[in-house]
């Protein structure tokens, strides 16, 4: 017996499926949609810290129910192809965490992946349920799309906090 499950979420006006496939009691990853979440946060990343590649961080402020809280990015890490970001909503918010991502940045490949969320790290495509750290059978693909939904919404309800650097 071949099963689907298709919940569908709205993101960026665009419907995408979850990104896993459940066969019986066995779930894999939909690789191409979770390369093109990657994809798309990496587009999303570039449009909200356009000089990324030149500066060492950045800060927009967000307007999120009332209350003003500032989205930074910071660089940790720099190579040829790839570079390793840090993106932090501050200040702590009265309801509850603040995300924190570190997010590794494939320039070459176009693709941005979470690499870290709220101190947890090294995800796998695919756990088995139920498991010792209580993940989710798609993990991965969660905070992917999470990232993509808060960069989204960065997007939607961000504001320069700076002057944009003149066009020479």
């Amino acid at each position: 017996m071949y099963i689907v499950d298709t919940p569908v979420y709205i993101w960026d006006r665009m419907e995408f499926q979850i990104c896993m496939k459940r066969t019986d009691n066995h779930y894999s990853i939909d690789l191409p949609r979770h390369m093109a979440e990657c994809d798309a946060n990496y587009l999303r990343l570039m449009r909200l810290f356009p000089e990324l590649r030149e500066r060492d961080g950045d800060t927009l402020g967000v307007s999120m129910a009332g209350c003003r809280a500032a989205v930074s990015l910071e660089v940790l890490e720099r190579s040829p192809y790839t570079t390793l970001v840090r993106l932090v909503q501050g200040p702590e918010a009265p309801w509850g965490l603040n995300p924190g991502f570190t997010v590794r940045i494939y320039h070459d490949a176009r693709c941005a992946e979470v690499v870290e969320y709220q101190r947890e790290r090294h995800f796998k495509a695919v756990y088995d349920y139920p498991n010792d750290a209580m993940r989710q059978r798609d993990e991965k693909v969660q905070v992917n799309r999470f990232l993509g939904e808060f960069l989204s919404y960065c997007l939607r309800n961000g504001v320069a906090l700076r002057e944009p650097a003149p066009v020479s």
